[in-house]
């Protein structure tokens, strides 16, 4: 189990000459990056036909505006020809579908169109267990006093299943994400665990289970790798250069940062008791 934190680390370069005096250092900026943010996500006892894709672009050090893309055309279509047309809201850089067909282990072909290039990605819907059961341990952590929970679910057998398990916490403001495969514990019952040391009796969490492909397994193994504990999300630009399944097939030198994917999600609230 690997855990990644949101929120990704980014390097600190302020130098100090004396108590008072920062000197700010020139920082090189590259060519900004298209980032496309495209993970469709069903949860479980819902439609799924309401879906959203967003698109950004990379921007200097110390910006503080995250700039959008706008007048994209973006579509995905199943291995049936079904297109799903992704029309820009409001918020601009925001694209959403209304009449998405979410089809467990179905393919979907990703396509983004913006400013010449075309960019593509395919990937296949993948399912995951429910959770069955949330347990509280109050004699968690390495000291023992820690409030720790577990969500349990029962792996399917015979087949490898690839996971992504997210924690979303009222007392903190990053959420915590960990990858899982089924390797060791094929058909057996098993668990997602809190990381979380300073729960306390009252503060809410919100547990989501994804179900993953191998391949997208593999891709947050790598910022896993590159984040370690310092933080960061799947769902962020990564801290290096991480290649994802979307190819700019028109100038492949110039790929774009983020990946496609499709997850079955299982969403459970708990209480700390």
């Amino acid at each position: 189990m690997r855990k990644i934190t949101l929120l990704l680390v980014i390097i600190t370069a302020l130098f100090f000459h004396s108590c008072e005096d920062v000197i700010p250092v020139d920082l090189n900026t590259a060519p900004p990056k298209l980032v496309i943010e495209a993970s469709i996500n069903w949860k479980k006892g819902t439609a799924g036909n309401q879906q959203k894709i967003k698109l950004t672009t990379t921007t200097d050090y110390y910006s503080t505006v995250i700039p959008k893309v706008s007048e994209a055309t973006i579509t995905i279509k199943n291995s049936s020809n079904i297109i799903f047309n992704f029309v820009e809201s409001a918020n601009k850089g925001e694209y959403v579908c209304n009449n998405f067909i979410p089809v467990i282990n179905e393919s979907y072909t990703l396509t983004v169109i913006s400013e010449g290039a075309i960019y593509n990605a395919s990937e296949t819907l993948k399912s995951v267990a429910p959770i069955t059961e949330i347990i509280q341990n109050n004699e968690g952590g390495f000291t023992g006093k820690n409030k720790e929970i577990k969500s349990y679910y029962k792996d399917p057998a015979n087949e490898p299943n690839y996971y992504l398990y997210k924690y979303i916490y009222s007392n903190q403001v990053k959420s915590n994400f960990y990858v899982d495969l089924d390797e060791f514990f094929d058909g057996n019952k098993f668990f997602s665990i809190s990381q979380n040391d300073d729960l306390k009796s009252g503060d809410a969490i919100e547990i989501s289970h994804y179900g993953i492909s191998k391949s997208y397994y593999n891709y947050l193994s790598v910022l896993v790798s590159i984040a370690g504990n310092n933080g960061g999300g799947p769902f962020q630009s990564p801290p290096a250069t991480v290649r994802g399944n979307i190819v700019n097939t028109t100038n492949s030198t110039n790929f774009p940062l983020g990946y496609f994917s499709l997850s079955e999600v299982d969403i459970k609230n708990y209480t700390i008791q």
